[in-house]
């Protein structure tokens, strides 16, 4: 059943970022090339940019500085068809990292028009992406997009924006459950994924096999992730970004001290409850002078094509142009967004929200429909003739949207 816009059905889906410093030390992997086995000085000497390169990224420097130094607010604006050929970004066949979830031209999709919208803001023109000079940025350090499959397509995303500034021999992907790593050895610097799909505990925190019939979250534990990310956050160590995802119809459980006491929870309190053990831990792990913390808003979904569409009974499925006039869909909760606002406001470490749900709430061409796999499976023939049952709506097609949060994440990452 359709839930009423106060009391959605699914509760939106939030990463969280960090950044700071690493030594690639950190990072050796046994099983991958002897690269990785040489001293660090001895790597930055041997792999560092060409002047040509450097060039470029001063270029981009000055252009994002004319941006962001000028106070520009890169969340109020509107999407606009590319006129110069440059969208998008990378395509589907130049980068090997993405995952048949989110190809949807070679899963099927007709058109491609969703891949040539960018986001403008009202008051400046978005920082153009440049490659090398956020590597230079992430040199000897680790980005890590910590979620689910949301923040996994983010990630895709990241690697693709930047993986065609690396020389093929100086680039890998590693897996390293619940982790996936991209290398760029040139710049010592990794960009990663860690899959905690509540950020707190929860029964789904297996890397390939969580998929339950009743979801149970621990809303005051956080421990058995964080043990992960201790070392990330020791002295010269670096990276994180964290989500969550909480769904209304699920059970949510709070251990009690001395027991366990599974009780539901409305959404509203338990993402109450849950920010408030991810603060505390935050407050208590985090070094301002060393770690950079962003936190992004809600991922919107697309479930009912009657909200911009009167009369109609569909979803996102042959949706091809972007909603061009105020919008704000059930499938965004303001009191989540509120909550979170509080949370970040109160805590004694500085947190900054970058707030995506807007712009994405406005791409309702942009979801997966049903060009995309269930259940490690394409979508069948069969299946796509009845997208009201297999349609999509959540996930997101790349090259696409989560490339323009990306690109936003890249302007706040130079900045700082």
């Amino acid at each position: 059943m359709r839930p009423s816009p106060a009391n959605p059905c699914l509760s939106a889906l939030i990463p969280i970022f960090f950044t700071s410093i690493l030594l690639l030390s950190t990072l050796r992997l046994t099983t991958e090339n002897a690269f990785l086995n040489q001293g660090l000085n001895h790597i930055i000497s041997l792999f560092s940019p060409t002047f040509a390169r450097d060039k470029s990224a001063k270029s981009a420097r000055a252009d994002h500085d004319i941006v962001l130094g000028h106070g520009c607010n890169l969340f109020e604006g509107k999407w606009v068809l590319d006129k110069q050929n440059s969208r998008p970004l990378y395509s589907e066949d130049s980068c090997p990292y993405l995952t048949r979830q989110v190809t949807c031209r070679r899963n099927g999709r007709p058109d491609s028009l969703y891949q040539k919208w960018r986001w403008k803001p009202n008051s400046c023109e978005m920082p153009r992406f440049n490659a090398v000079l956020l590597l230079e940025r992430l040199r000897n350090k680790r980005l890590m997009f910590v979620g689910d499959s949301i923040q996994r397509t983010q990630w895709e995303s990241m690697v693709c924006l930047i993986e065609s500034a690396i020389p093929d021999s100086k680039k890998f992907i590693h897996k390293d459950p619940p982790r996936k790593l991209f290398i760029a050895e040139e710049f010592n610097a990794s960009v990663e994924f860690y899959w905690a799909p509540f950020l707190v505990e929860s029964n789904a925190d297996h890397a390939t096999k969580h998929r339950v019939q009743k979801r149970l979250v621990n809303l005051d534990e956080i421990t058995k992730h964080s043990q992960n990310w201790k070392e990330l956050f020791a002295p010269s160590r670096f990276v994180s970004v964290e989500k969550l995802n909480v769904i209304d119809t699920l059970n949510l459980w709070h251990r009690r001290v001395g027991s366990e006491k599974i009780k539901e929870y409305e959404v509203l309190t338990a993402y109450q409850l849950m920010l408030r053990t991810w603060s505390q831990w935050m407050e208590s792990a985090i070094n301002p002078q060393k770690q950079k913390a962003y936190f992004m808003s809600l991922s919107p979904m697309h479930l009912w094509s009657s909200e911009w569409r009167n009369g109609s009974n569909g979803n996102c499925f042959n949706e091809t142009y972007p909603i061009q006039r105020p919008f704000w869909g059930s499938g965004s909760n303001l009191s989540i967004l509120r909550v979170v606002g509080k949370t970040l406001r109160e805590m004694k470490v500085n947190v900054t929200f970058l707030n995506i749900t807007q712009l994405s709430e406005f791409r309702k061409d942009g979801h997966t429909s049903v060009y995309t796999e269930r259940r490690g499976k394409l979508v069948t023939s069969e299946q796509r003739l009845k997208p009201l049952s297999f349609a999509d709506c959540i996930h997101w097609c790349l090259p696409g949207v989560p490339d323009t949060w990306n690109e936003i994440l890249f302007a706040y990452l130079i900045d700082n």
